[in-house]
């Protein structure tokens, strides 16, 4: 049997369900996926003509529009998806019409569809939603899974409310709603600590000799027709709760206490007690503020303690874990710290080199193995990404440098930048720039000229020229004659402009030059260690 490879895929997550991941080959399931809820809420509702762009994901950019792509997922669904889903496809649509809505609960269901296949009889799906939807796609999942195998909708409280307390309540929370593939799926109890108040109303008696809190709990068994645990108990004939012999060990262990009329009281100790069970209702998890030493500057990230939570609960070592929205990987990023095997797709090269740096940076050399597929290993596959996606190249050359978009959306004029690498060159704070420009296109030596001029309007320290054509021979002279950049503390010179082709990045022949005492560019996760292997239990549930 071939070593496992965790992996984390480029691409459409549909294309990749279909074609890369096994039938019920997964254990648990995790997806955010995205959705507008800051638009407008009646936008989505609207009608559109069949002029608008398809459904579409770019990087910090969420949107579902109806159009081709929105009408074939449709179709499809009323052709190859069992009856119950496609009864109520075509229920939503007479109610929405070509709405933004339904161009979401379409694509939802096609990928719900995928999810519901690769995942395991005992596996359990968490899909991460707002109230805004969040009706519509538990109709969905009901069709899909069925609705005898609706565990929870779960609460999560956000502690940052948004708006409209002025004319309703504010709006305070997110929807989780979960579903097994079967009625006995992997299950973890969890509890959280008594609160405080609850310890010194309940537990408060303490044992002199050892300071342990307990509390003197009921030995009657509530229910009465229990002829083998009827018997007389120290001159009492009740329906105990354990046997005879069981009382008789109890009574041994000091662990019975007699009231004045000799009934026996249980001492049930507080620090054998698990805690409070955790509810549907989850208010102890904050939302990630912008002090968090986790934050990374993501716009849809989710604090670590929500998916700890989910894959304690329903998964246990060695399982493996899928996130098909994988965003900045919080998901996969805790599946590795908890000893679980794991499975990231994203649709944005951008993510992609955010979970990289983030996974490296929080493991280290404790770093599993994996795998990146779908994005280009060699010039063929470069050159592919630039004809069918010229910003999705654009993105993933930048990570090949470990460089920042210096944009976030696919408009507006980029002033000669495209992305930027923030550094240190000493042990001081001040950070030095390098601004960097890609081209997917034909090149020549004006460009060279042109990115002088930028370097030295945003006095950057060092300007980087990635290119998927080679450069000219006149370009590389442009370049050598802007001269270089000398750190004060350093014996060492770095050319103030470099070029670099896509070729000689891919083989390893050229890398971007610049003092690496301290990279800024990206957010730093903060260093991890991985829970101890032998923690957790499997409770059928």
């Amino acid at each position: 049997m071939a070593e496992w490879k965790n992996q984390l895929y480029f691409g459409d997550n549909l294309y990749i369900l279909r074609e890369h991941v096994l039938d019920e080959s997964v254990d648990l399931i995790y997806l955010d996926p995205p959705f507008n809820s800051r638009a407008n809420y009646n936008v989505l509702f609207t009608e559109h003509g069949g002029e608008q762009s398809a459904a579409q994901i770019t990087a910090f950019e969420d949107t579902w529009h109806w159009g081709e792509e929105s009408e074939h997922a449709y179709h499809a669904l009323m052709t190859d998806s069992p009856e119950r889903l496609s009864k109520l496809i075509e229920a939503l649509r007479t109610f929405f019409g070509q709405s933004d809505m339904m161009a979401y609960l379409t694509m939802m269901a096609q990928r719900l569809v995928e999810l519901h296949r690769v995942l395991k009889p005992t596996g359990t799906l968490y899909l991460h939603c707002d109230p805004t939807a969040s009706h519509y796609l538990k109709m969905i999942l009901d069709a899909i899974f069925g609705a005898a195998n609706f565990r929870n909708e779960i609460i999560w409280q956000r502690s940052a409310p948004k708006g409209h307390a002025f004319t309703r309540f504010a709006s305070a929370h997110d929807v989780l709603l979960a579903y097994g593939k079967s009625d006995v799926v992997t299950w973890n109890p969890l509890y959280t600590p008594y609160k405080e108040s609850y310890v010194h109303s309940h537990y408060n008696q303490v044992e002199p000799e050892t300071g342990r809190r307990f509390q003197l709990d009921n030995c009657l068994n509530p229910n009465p027709d229990r002829p083998n645990l009827t018997y007389e108990w120290h001159g009492h004939l009740r329906v105990w709760r354990w046997t005879r012999e069981k009382m008789q060990q109890l009574d041994q262990a000091g662990r019975l206490v007699y009231t004045k009329n000799g009934m026996p009281r249980y001492k049930r100790y507080l620090d054998e007690m698990p805690g409070s069970p955790i509810t549907s209702v989850w208010t102890d998890i904050p939302p990630i503020n912008s002090q968090a030493q986790e934050r990374l500057g993501y716009p849809t990230q989710k604090p670590e303690a929500l998916l700890e939570r989910i894959i304690q609960a329903s998964s246990n070592a060695g399982d493996v874990i899928l996130d098909p929205f994988c965003g900045c990987g919080t998901a996969i990023s805790v599946a590795e710290r908890l000893h679980r095997r794991w499975i990231g797709i994203d649709i944005t090269h951008l993510a992609i080199s955010l979970m990289r740096h983030r996974l490296q940076q929080a493991f280290g050399s404790d770093l599993a193995s994996y795998e990146v597929i779908g994005d280009p290993k060699d010039l063929e596959g470069a050159k592919a990404l630039a004809l069918e996606d010229r910003y999705q190249f654009q993105f993933w050359a930048l990570g090949l440098v470990d460089a920042r978009p210096a944009q976030d959306k696919k408009k507006g004029a980029d002033g000669g930048i495209d992305g930027y690498i923030n550094f240190f060159e000493d042990n001081t704070n001040v950070s030095k720039k390098i601004i960097i420009q890609v081209k997917s296109g034909h090149v020549n030596v004006g460009m060279i000229r042109d990115l002088k001029g930028t370097i030295d309007r945003e006095k950057a320290a060092i300007g980087a020229f990635i290119t998927l054509e080679l450069p000219t021979k006149p370009m590389l002279n442009e370049a050598l004659a802007a001269g270089f950049y000398s750190p004060e503390l350093l014996n060492t010179q770095f050319a103030k402009i470099q070029v670099l082709s896509i070729e000689g990045l891919l083989t390893g022949r050229q890398r971007l030059e610049y003092p690496h005492y301290g990279i800024a560019t990206f957010k730093k996760a903060p260093r991890q260690s991985k829970q101890p292997k032998a923690s957790q239990t499997t409770l059928p549930f």
